[in-house]
Order: structure tokens, then C-alpha cells, then sequence
């Protein structure tokens, strides 16, 4: 037996209500779609690795860029300072020195440790107080103090272990 929701999204169907351009109309789209760039061809890049992209930065070209290419064909001593940065700008996004320019992600990253081990060291002085037991007894120095006492006492491996560096006669360890 089919259930409610299943009649109902089935009679919606029917109406076209649930179409493919309603449903990229109710979530913002209003008719453009996403393009996706596709893959098989040449993309550009800045690396520095590879230095030189397959492609141009700029595809298409304004009337002032194919102005400045069909100048290009000439001599380039006619050509100002400013025509051959706007030239290279054409071709690439980023020089060489720019894509070596060290960045500030070292400072974002050393921030982010430091707010972990912020985070890590309250969680950890947290569980201290509330969640650990006390210290037990056995671990004061009076206890440790008297354990000392107590295994000198017992004379406990007196050949080579810990009673064996302790001198009896003087009461005090050997040098």
C-alpha cells in the first residue's frame, strides 16, 4: 500500500510541478544553471613548478588588448613601460617574484596551534579538578620518605640493588 506522501508527490509529477525548471526555480537559480569548465582542454595556472601555463591568462580580448597585440607585432623599442607590463599581464596573472613572495599563512597557521593548545590546556586543567580523583597518600613525600626507611630496613637486594648503596655502620648513602 502506497503511502500519502508517495500519492502525493506522484500526482505532483503528473502536473509538472515538480519538473526539472521548478525545481531550479525554487532553489535560486532562476533558470541559469552552473556551468562547469570542462577538463580536456588546457587550463591556466600559476605554479611554480611550471612557470609557463599552456594557456593565456586573458581568452577573450578586449578592443584596447587587441589594439596593444596587433601593436605588439611591431617594434617593441615603440613600445612604453607601461604597454609591456599590460602585454605580460595578458599573457600571465603573476610574475615569477610574485609567486615566490612568501605569504602570511605561516602566522595563521602558528595561531591556530596556539588556540589548540589553549583549548587542550584548559581541557586539561578542567579534568584535573573535576574529573580526576585526589593524588593517593602513597605518593606525599612523608609516605615516600618512610618507604625508603622501611626498604633499608628490610635490607632488600643488598647485593647489587638498593640496599647495597646504603652504608649501615655511618647510616647514610655510600659515595
Amino acid at each position: 500500500m502506497l503511502s500519502l506522501p508517495a500519492l502525493r508527490v506522484g500526482t505532483l509529477a503528473r502536473r509538472g510541478v515538480l519538473g526539472a525548471a521548478s525545481i531550479r526555480a525554487a532553489h535560486g537559480h532562476s533558470g541559469h544553471v552552473a556551468t562547469q569548465e570542462d577538463m580536456s582542454v588546457p587550463q591556466y595556472y600559476d605554479k611554480r613548478s611550471a612557470p609557463l601555463p599552456d594557456v593565456p591568462y586573458h581568452k577573450e580580448l578586449g578592443a584596447e588588448q587587441k589594439a596593444l597585440k596587433e601593436k605588439e607585432k611591431g617594434s617593441w623599442k615603440q613600445l612604453s613601460n607601461e604597454e609591456k607590463v599590460a602585454l605580460y599581464r595578458l599573457k600571465f596573472n603573476q610574475t615569477f617574484a610574485e609567486m615566490n613572495r612568501p605569504s602570511s599563512e605561516w602566522k595563521t597557521v602558528l595561531g591556530g596551534v596556539f588556540v589548540f593548545f589553549g583549548f587542550t590546556g584548559l581541557f586539561v586543567w578542567w579534568q584535573r579538578i573535576y574529573v580526576f580523583p585526589p593524588k593517593p597518600h602513597t605518593l606525599t613525600d612523608e609516605w615516600k620518605a618512610q618507604q625508603v626507611k622501611r626498604m633499608l630496613d628490610m635490607r632488600m637486594n643488598p647485593i647489587q640493588g638498593f640496599s647495597a648503596k646504603w652504608d649501615y655502620d655511618k647510616s647514610e648513602w655510600k659515595k
